[in-house]
């Protein structure tokens, strides 16, 4: 790679400075007795890899309250470990699709398009919520501020198919499990990562255990990471759109006394952009002005991004001596986001706006959890949650202010759950789950002219509440084989689309059928499954003719089919594994407004009528209908394959080169279904890596991107985003 600039060396140094004088602090605090708590549920403090499997670990999963092995558990789902997202390049939430089939994850700018199956999130309204729910540390996660690094990271699970009981409403589509390391009672250690790539990628991270007493430890992780950007603007701008600079810390208390224990954690992150990159699709009203040439722009103003949350909870639970668990999980998060845009992204015009949304959510969660003994257990539970979502957007003309759109949200949710299993005979179980949950929310605020006339309120009310849950039988023949069957209902609450319209929720009925096997005397384990989904009132991001603001409705119904598979295996030094998905899916038709008709400079504008002929628009001769097509973001295939050898080199050094491919099939990004303007085109990804391992030290040459393929990532608005380009380095790690 050459010799490094003076600035990249002197953010190398600073990096690795902070991790070394990290390291001397907190060594300087001895070890104590060697013990470990319990893991909490539904945390998998030491969740097993989706690596190669050997003869005494099995895949873990905590999804269900339990630690289970996978290859018990009825439930479509890839598990990865913290070492096995290194292995396969999952450095943030966005990679996963590249390791979990059947999941897509589209930039859509504010918030990630999550989706599983063809369900989930598509639409960027505040209005809307997750329909694939995510967990960090237990805590579910609103859709903004989804782009931090990972790092200390225990392991993430990808559940696919509604999980109506234990993981809530918003689960329609899924649920994704992200956990990281706890501290651990009685042990010193850590770990600690400098990596350096080209586009002058500097990355830092490090992880200390601290066990302070018999009875309390701490973790403390932090991570410091800076990027140039990706793209090369030809404008007068000079903007450099995708730079990275953030800088992460977490830090978690545990105090465990006998049967109880009291977690707590806080954690900052802090990370700054160059703001979104992206140009007009094509056929679009500027599309004169895009560019041809890949990862070149062309702006006449900076955009920036600047994401900050402070994510705090408290867990506290209690283990009688029967095994009966109390687990409570108390959380506070607060989530801000200030972004500048160039609105059309290029130079024919001077189309702006400016953001700042702030999301806090309060929850709270209590489990009731059964001993792990009997043929009968059970989890009982209540939760409850509270989201303030506060937006304040502006657009802008050759720099004057042309509208303000300053909506406020106050979202409510509660819910109680029970899930039990019974083993009928020694091969069959049967097992149920049922929900309740109850939405509410309430809306504020107003579209405006510059002088705070009101053109359309953003004022509502909407209440609902769905029952969900699940029943299925389990048969295992044999200690290696689980074969199941379940019925099982999701829901995702609906809400309001002003001026004083509401949409309704969405539910799913999944049914699935699915065997997972291990054999070659363990050296081989594969999941199997087929599913049908019964999809209604699907919530689609649409123009209001009205207010001419976006708005959500209810467009159509969907059948959703497919099947999965995945397998890991080894062999000697070869190690495999893989996973396929293929969604047939049939959304019904509908009339809505053709936002591509639409000129920008009229976004948000209301429909004409005898009072405002000034600042409207006619929003009739755009209106259209489709016949329907395929869910959105709903690849028909994905999969993905990944194959390591190592090599014994002597002096207890081992090389292990690795390499990981995955395909993601095409998808639609909106429902006027023009291949133009809304297929994101099929793309797949080559990404390898060379390790040099020699006991706790690590040494890694890697490559994400190989080809170096240029395709399209996600849609906001009329602007199209790009995945990154081939990226290159080398990585040493530490483990003491």
């Amino acid at each position: 790679m050459g010799k490094l600039p003076f600035a990249a060396t002197y953010r190398l140094r600073h990096h690795a400075a902070c991790l070394l004088l990290a390291g001397t602090i907190l060594a300087s605090n001895p070890a104590l007795a060697d013990t470990q708590t319990a893991p909490s549920a539904p945390t998998a403090d030491a969740a097993a890899p989706d690596k190669a499997p050997d003869d005494s670990k099995d895949i873990v999963v905590t999804a269900q309250r339990r630690r289970e092995s996978v290859q018990n558990v009825a439930i479509a789902v890839t598990a990865l470990s913290g070492d096995a997202l290194g292995d396969k390049a999952v450095v943030r939430q966005s990679d996963l699709q590249n390791a979990s089939p059947g999941l897509s994850i589209v930039k859509a700018g504010l918030t990630d398009s999550i989706n599983i199956r063809g369900i989930g999130l598509a639409s960027g309204s505040p209005q809307v919520t997750n329909g694939v729910s995510t967990y960090l540390d237990g805590v579910f996660q609103p859709p903004i501020v989804s782009g931090a690094q990972f790092y200390d990271m225990a392991g993430v699970e990808v559940l696919r198919g509604p999980q109506g009981t234990l993981s809530g409403a918003n689960s329609t589509g899924g649920a994704l499990y992200m956990n990281t390391n706890k501290p651990v009672l009685g042990k010193f250690g850590g770990s600690g990562t400098v990596a350096y790539g080209n586009f002058q990628n500097l990355n830092a991270n490090v992880a200390i255990n601290l066990p302070v007493t018999d009875t309390l430890a701490i973790r403390v992780a932090g991570l410091a990471a800076s990027r140039d950007s990706y793209y090369t603007d030809i404008g007068p701008a000079h903007a450099t759109p995708d730079r990275l600079s953030e800088h992460d810390a977490r830090v978690q208390a545990l105090w465990k006394s006998g049967g109880f224990s009291a977690l707590g954690k806080v954690e900052l992150i802090d990370r700054q952009t160059g703001g979104y990159a992206y140009r007009p699709i094509a056929t679009t009203q500027f599309s004169a002005g895009r560019t041809t040439t890949p990862w070149t722009i062309d702006y006449n103003s900076n955009p920036s991004n600047f994401e900050r949350a402070t994510i705090t909870q408290l867990e506290l639970k209690y283990q009688f001596d029967s095994g009966l668990t109390v687990l409570s999980r108390t959380a506070y998060l607060n989530k801000r986001i200030n972004n500048l845009y160039d609105t059309d992204g290029t130079e024919l015009a001077t189309l702006g706006s400016g953001q700042f949304v702030r999301e806090r959510q309060y929850s709270q969660e209590i489990n009731i959890i059964s001993p792990d003994t009997g043929r009968f257990k059970y989890v009982l539970g209540a939760y409850g949650q509270r989201n303030k979502i506060n937006v304040r957007n502006y657009n802008t003309t050759a720099g004057a202010t042309t509208l303000l759109i300053e909506p406020d949200t106050n979202k409510a949710l509660v819910g109680v759950f029970g899930q039990a299993s019974y083993q009928l005979t020694d091969k069959l179980q049967i097992e149920a789950g049922l929900r309740y949950s109850h939405f509410h929310v309430d809306g504020t605020g107003a579209v405006m002219l510059p002088n705070r006339t009101v053109l359309v309120p953003q004022t509502g009310t909407e209440g609902d509440g769905r029952a969900t849950g699940k029943i299925t039988l389990n048969y295992k023949p044999d200690s290696n084989n689980l074969i199941y069957v379940f019925a099982a209902r999701g829901y995702k609450n609906g809400g309001i689309n002003p001026p004083g319209g509401t949409f309704n929720p969405e539910t799913v009925m999944d049914y699935e059928a699915g065997w997972k096997s291990t054999f070659l005397d363990r050296h081989v384990r594969t999941q199997l499954g087929v599913f049908y989904n019964s999809y209604k009132n699907f919530q689609e991001d649409i123009i209001n003719q009205s207010s001419g603001a976006g708005g959500v409705t209810n467009l159509a119904n969907a059948t959703i089919k497919g099947f999965e598979a995945s397998f890991q295996a080894h062999t000697g030094a070869l190690s495999l594994d893989g996973g396929m998905s293929f969604v047939d899916s049939s959304l019904s038709g509908f009339t809505l407004i053709n936002k591509w008709a639409v000129p920008s400079q009229f976004s948000g504008f209301p429909q004409c009528t005898g009072s405002n002929a000034a600042r409207c628009f006619d929003y009739t001769p755009t209106l259209t209908t489709s016949s329907g097509g395929p869910n959105l973001y709903s690849p028909k295939w994905t999969w993905n394959v990944g194959a390591q050898y190592k090599i014994a080199a002597g002096n207890d050094v081992t090389v292990t080169p690795r390499i990981n491919y995955a395909y993601v099939g095409s998808q639609w990004a909106y429902v006027t279904y023009v291949a133009a303007t809304d297929l994101l085109n099929a793309h797949s990804l080559l990404n390898a890596s060379v390790a040099i391992d020699k006991g706790d030290l690590r040494l890694e040459f890697y490559g994400t991107n190989i080809t170096n393929n240029f395709y399209v990532s996600g849609q906001s608005g009329k602007n199209e985003f790009y995945g990154a380009p081939r990226e290159y380095g080398v990585r040493f790690s530490v483990k003491f």
